[in-house]
């Protein structure tokens, strides 16, 4: 018989865990991957690093280089006898394009440019303005002549055109230069580049370009 003052004991030798014996196999898998984890962060800092690097280079250089595409202005452009009625049997077209290199440090090399002139979205003549050349940095390059004969191609309808656009006050046309190009800086020059230039030109009833539209910039972009 239990004494009347004994308190009740309770046994929790059934409630304690068991502890669990791991092998060396195990301590040393759990070695390997604390292992892998740590090259493969190291690898990634490295490579986000030198990726830092390389891109504070590229803009530590882009800012000191500044590229700029090159730049065309049409200086003159007109069209002697434009009053005459009959003009268009012997009408010429007189040009003066400049293509300015405005880049410090680059220089471009040019294929033959070839010149088209646009009348209401057609073609009225062109020809080419120079062989291949170089351009060094800041430097502008004057590209002159005059469309004639074969190389200016206008109807009597056209002429008549331009004789009722010309009472209303100009002729308007789009002159396109078109180029291939390659950048050169010290002895590295890039692949070709394709560049195209459209410029608007107006032509006052004098038969000379408007003096707003004197040295107007041309829009230039690469194809």
């Amino acid at each position: 018989m239990r004494h009347q003052n004994e308190l009740p004991v309770r046994s929790t030798a059934g409630n304690h865990p068991m502890k669990r014996h791991h092998t060396a196999r195990y301590y040393a898998h759990r070695v390997k991957e604390n292992l892998t984890t740590r090259v493969s962060k190291l690898i990634c800092a490295i490579f986000l690093t030198l990726l830092f690097l390389v891109g504070v280079i590229t803009f530590v250089l882009w800012l000191s280089l500044r590229p700029h595409r090159p730049r065309f202005f049409v200086r003159e452009l007109s069209i002697p006898g434009l009053g005459q009625e009959n003009g268009f049997g012997n009408a010429q077209i007189i040009f003066n394009v400049t293509a300015r290199n405005s880049n410090q440090n680059f220089g471009f090399y040019y294929d033959a440019i070839q010149m088209t002139v646009n009348y209401q979205d057609q073609s009225i003549g062109g020809e080419t303005l120079a062989l291949p050349f170089y351009q060094e940095p800041k430097n502008t390059t004057i590209l002159a002549g005059l469309l004639g004969g074969d190389s200016l191609r206008v109807t009597a309808g056209q002429w008549r055109q331009f004789m009722a656009d010309r009472s209303r006050g100009a002729v308007v046309f789009s002159i396109e230069l078109s180029s291939t190009i390659r950048f050169k800086i010290s002895t590295w020059e890039s692949k070709h580049h394709r560049i195209h230039a459209t410029c608007p030109v107006a032509i006052g009833a004098n038969g000379s370009i408007l003096t707003t539209d004197r040295d107007k910039r041309c829009q230039v972009y690469f194809i």
